[in-house]
């Protein structure tokens, strides 16, 4: 279809229309879903599975509001809620679809159970994503420990900022008035007057 036709009336093609990109996945949708995978495991897993779930489940909460913070595209952020929408659960359901005594007796893998197998999934995806939380947090403490200094250098003893009857970038003790000022909740009394 030629440029003209596209600009009077010509319609595109299947190729080229654009393509709907879905939305990502809100901070409550994204606990929702590992919260959706705990409640699947309680009662119908055995307590190994149902403590690292809720481990996972744990760090997601923690984590869900915090993902803007690693950035738009970020490797991480996507790490954390494909843990929580898709690698979390595609575990866990493949497991409880298998009969029990198969999945915690049967041995299927390099001398592994089912059950073994995903215990060792959920360890790993765990571990991955407390790496990620600490990373955060690690960056919001650099962040603290940077606003404090930039406050000791704006506010410290070199600014020349001072209060009456203090030294300079101290503060009054508590409870006790600057030269001048009254205690709180005291109203200071007019000069008296003086006799003609």
């Amino acid at each position: 279809m030629g440029w003209w036709q596209r600009i009077f009336g010509g319609g595109r093609t299947e190729e080229e229309r654009p393509v709907a990109i879905p939305a990502p996945p809100t901070t409550e949708q994204i606990v929702t879903s590992v919260d959706a995978v705990l409640d699947r495991t309680s009662g119908r897993a055995p307590a190994a599975v149902t403590a690292r779930v809720q481990r996972v489940a744990e760090t997601v909460h923690e984590m869900a509001p915090r993902l803007d913070r690693l950035g738009a595209g970020s490797q991480q952020a996507h790490t954390v809620v494909a843990t929580a929408t898709s690698y979390l659960p595609e575990a866990v359901d493949a497991y409880l679809r298998l009969p029990r005594d198969f999945a915690d007796r049967r041995v299927v893998d390099r001398g592994k159970t089912s059950l073994m197998i995903l215990c060792d999934q959920l360890d790993l995806l765990g571990a991955t994503i407390d790496k990620i939380s600490d990373a955060v947090s690690r960056a919001d403490a650099v962040a603290l420990v940077a606003h404090g200094r930039f406050l000791e250098e704006k506010f410290g003893t070199s600014s020349g900022l001072t209060l009456p009857g203090t030294a300079p970038g101290s503060l009054p003790a508590p409870g006790s008035t600057a030269p001048g000022s009254t205690a709180p909740g005291t109203t200071s009394a007019p000069p008296p007057l003086e006799a003609p």
